[in-house]
């Protein structure tokens, strides 16, 4: 729990963004750079009660929200109030990233921004191009992340061309934006239609051929679990392994059903092994180049998983 939570509050509730940002102080976080995050789930943040819930949620992953679904004149506090939760999350299990606004709507302002605060990745909505891309990286700090949704017919158009760096690690699904962009009717979008599962085929094997993650995009009827999970089933046999969510209730289905057993116990071995090894030279708190930060907690975490599964 954040120890001036009610000093937030306060201060957002007053609207006051001088003494919200105060609050917000520039910190070293020991970034997550796990990529084996199955449920991306979305938070806005101009919602202060669904940002004191990160610790609770299942998620692989939070997509802090500064974008979409975030009013203009919210979008001020919310920036302010995604820095103090990064500035919190020193280190999470949880892959911390957020999605800025459009580049030409604010997102350069918010990325030199947000630099001081480490995110664990960047999300860029409205991409198209490789210029817009390379123009990034003079403003992005290099050790974080950069993450781009395809939501724009040049970007769909392109996709084989914006892997410009290795900190390139993601791609997003953004198929309601994406068919609006095409001026094709967003009714067409069911699990039965050809055009939607070649999107899906496309997309996946557009990403998979350039060394990148695919996340498939939000079902925006989060209440239609049933129909939630047979979207899961078909994308999961078809080789994906991630989806966006806007429900914890979603995001603990994705999680189910993108589960690797043998994946999962190799990663856990691994990190079992890395611990001891350090332990051994009196390192009990170090970061790992393909696991992120592992300490006694996640180690502990990792025999767990273990434990369960071989009684299982």
């Amino acid at each position: 729990m954040i120890s001036n939570l009610q000093e937030i509050t306060e201060a957002y509730q007053k609207r006051d963004l001088v003494a919200l940002d105060a609050l917000a102080i520039p910190t070293y976080r020991i970034l997550n750079k796990r990529a084996d995050f199955r449920s991306a789930l979305m938070l806005s943040c101009n919602n202060l009660k669904h940002l004191t819930k990160i610790d609770t949620l299942e998620a692989d992953s939070i997509i802090l929200n500064l974008e979409d679904g975030v009013s203009k004149e919210d979008k001020p506090f919310a920036l302010v109030l995604c820095a103090i939760f990064l500035s919190h999350y020193k280190k999470c299990d949880k892959k911390l990233i957020v999605r800025v606004n459009a580049l030409d709507e604010g997102g350069y302002d918010e990325i030199t921004y947000l630099n001081q605060f480490m995110p664990d990745a960047i999300r860029i909505p409205k991409i198209k191009s490789k210029k817009e891309i390379e123009s990034v990286y003079e403003l992005l700090d290099e050790k974080i992340e950069l993450h781009l949704s395809i939501e724009t017919k040049e970007a769909w158009k392109n996709i084989l061309e914006l892997k410009v760096d290795k900190r390139i690690t993601t791609f997003y699904l953004g198929i309601l934006d994406l068919f609006a962009d095409m001026n094709l009717s967003q009714t067409l979008i069911s699990r039965d239609n050809p055009a939607v599962i070649y999107m899906l085929s496309h997309f996946l094997i557009s990403c998979k051929s350039i060394g990148v993650k695919p996340v498939s995009f939000v079902y925006q009827e989060f209440k239609n679990l049933d129909e939630f999970e047979l979207w899961l089933s078909l994308e999961k046999s078809m080789g994906y392994d991630a989806k966006g969510c806007i429900s914890p209730a979603q995001a603990s289905l994705a999680n189910k059903s993108f589960v690797n057993s043998e994946s999962d116990i190799k990663r856990a071995k691994a990190i079992i092994k890395l611990f001891e090894l350090k332990l051994e030279e009196g390192i009990s708190g170090f970061e790992d180049e393909e696991f992120g930060f592992i300490d006694e907690p996640i180690y502990k975490g990792a025999l767990s998983f273990l434990n369960k599964n071989a009684q299982e």
